[in-house]
């Protein structure tokens, strides 16, 4: 396997450096199993993103207009991605919601570390159980680790599997708001946030695009 890692300064440097350097680093593949089965992949074997300062607004990626191509994600989608990540609540047509996981466990993480203190490594929040892997498609985001240093939350995230192209700056954006909100609760300052995967990808039918985008047409195979 090979192991890459980003370091970004915010989430959207952290998602055009991602899509940049997979064309080169990515490994090309046909889906046996999952979302667009049939199709390619190009996913790195394993990434490590180091985003120092994903607070720093805006929080998605804007794409400069003479690309012609539109910003994978906006500040209004993330608005309403939110309550998927944070409520428990689950609409009929949902196999799952990342919220009906983490709801309880953000209270739980919020009040171990006001009451406790900040010196502990069991702040972790998982996503998922043990009849997840019977659904059609499990959670992609498995793990929210907490950490506390220097006075500053910090999160330490695991995909399964993870889109570059819309999901990664949805879904960082969001945990990024999450973040903000238990740093407040909570009484520390906003940190930086390491997430990790050994499935981040684009598929086939977006490549053209990500080539447009990333100024690349280097398509290397492992």
């Amino acid at each position: 396997m090979r192991l890459e890692t980003i370091e970004a300064r915010d989430l959207p440097d952290a998602w055009f450096q991602v899509i940049y350097h997979l064309l080169s680093k990515g490994r090309r593949y046909i889906i046996d199993r999952g979302s667009y089965a049939g199709q390619e992949r190009i996913e790195y074997d394993y990434v490590t993103l180091h985003v120092r300062y994903p607070g720093t607004r805006p929080l998605v990626p804007d794409i400069p207009a003479h690309y012609g191509v539109p910003s994978p994600v906006t500040e209004q989608y993330v608005q309403e991605y939110l309550p998927y990540l944070m409520l428990a609540e689950k609409h009929p047509n949902e196999q799952y919601t990342y919220g009906q996981y983490l709801e309880h466990q953000i209270e739980a993480v919020i009040r171990m570390f006001r009451e406790d203190g900040y010196n502990t490594n069991q702040a972790t929040m998982t996503v998922g159980d043990a009849s997840s892997i019977y659904l059609e498609h499990p959670p992609c985001l498995r793990l929210v680790d907490c950490r506390i240093l220097d006075g500053k939350l910090h999160f330490i995230c695991y995909f399964r599997s993870w889109d570059a192209w819309g999901g990664l700056p949805a879904n960082l954006a969001g945990l990024q708001l999450m973040k903000e909100y238990m740093a407040s609760e909570i009484g520390v300052q906003d940190g930086e946030i390491i997430a990790a995967s050994k499935g981040l990808h684009i598929y086939g039918f977006v490549r053209d695009i990500v080539m447009k985008v990333s100024g690349r047409n280097v398509l290397k195979d492992f």
